[in-house]
Order: structure tokens, then C-alpha cells, then sequence
């Protein structure tokens, strides 16, 4: 089993700060890239950034310049410093995590944490 454990949602007012984590535990050989997606009401799910295992990053558009993606690899953790937020980054923010339970797995599968709350009042 994988587990993936989010935390550091809540609710902030536009332009200030929030840092989200994402724990992977279980049975996990190797961790390829990791990511954050989110989905707001009403919309579909977009992907807000990644994190290859080499340290190679890829952001939205709309995310650009105010956030950051970094991982732990020895810890196999995430993190997305969120800063200068505003109204329209209010959603439900996804951890992913695309890994290799054992030596044996041709391909990497991909898993989802729970999801945790972002909202941003103006």
C-alpha cells in the first residue's frame, strides 16, 4: 500500500502566504515525478506544478513567480510555497506522486492524496 498524507491548507486573505506538504510512506521503491494539481468549483482538475526526481520543475502559467515546488528525496516529501495568493487560487490541492512499488514494475503508476483546502479571501 501507498499512503500520501497532504497538509497545510486553510484559509488566508489575497497576497499573503501558505506552504502545503505531501508525505509518500509505504511500499515504495522509486518515486518519480511528483506534483500538485488542483480543482476548483466547477472546474476541472489542472496541474499547478511538478517536480522531477532530478530536481527539474514545470509550473502553470497562472502559478509562475509566486510559487515554488521542492521535494525531499531521501524523505520522499513534497512542498509548494505559496506566496502573493490571491482570490483565484482558492481550490482543493492534490498531491501526486507517480512511483515504483517494487524493482519489478515495468512502469511507474500514479497516486493521489486526499486533497486539502486552499482558499484566499480578498
Amino acid at each position: 500500500q501507498v499512503q500520501l498524507v497532504e497538509s497545510g491548507g486553510g484559509l488566508v486573505q489575497a497576497g499573503e502566504s501558505l506552504r502545503l506538504s505531501c508525505a509518500a510512506s509505504g511500499s515504495i521503491f522509486s518515486i518519480n515525478t511528483m506534483g500538485w494539481y488542483r480543482q476548483a468549483p466547477g472546474k476541472q482538475r489542472e496541474l499547478v506544478a511538478h517536480i522531477t526526481s532530478g530536481g527539474s520543475t514545470n509550473y502553470a502559467d497562472s502559478v509562475k513567480g509566486r510559487f515554488t515546488i521542492s521535494r525531499d528525496n531521501a524523505k520522499n516529501t513534497m512542498s509548494l510555497q505559496m506566496n502573493s495568493l490571491k482570490p483565484e487560487d482558492t481550490a482543493v490541492y492534490y498531491c501526486n506522486v507517480l512511483l515504483k512499488r517494487t524493482y519489478a514494475d515495468t512502469y511507474a503508476r500514479a497516486y493521489w492524496g486526499q486533497g486539502t483546502q486552499v482558499t484566499v479571501s480578498s
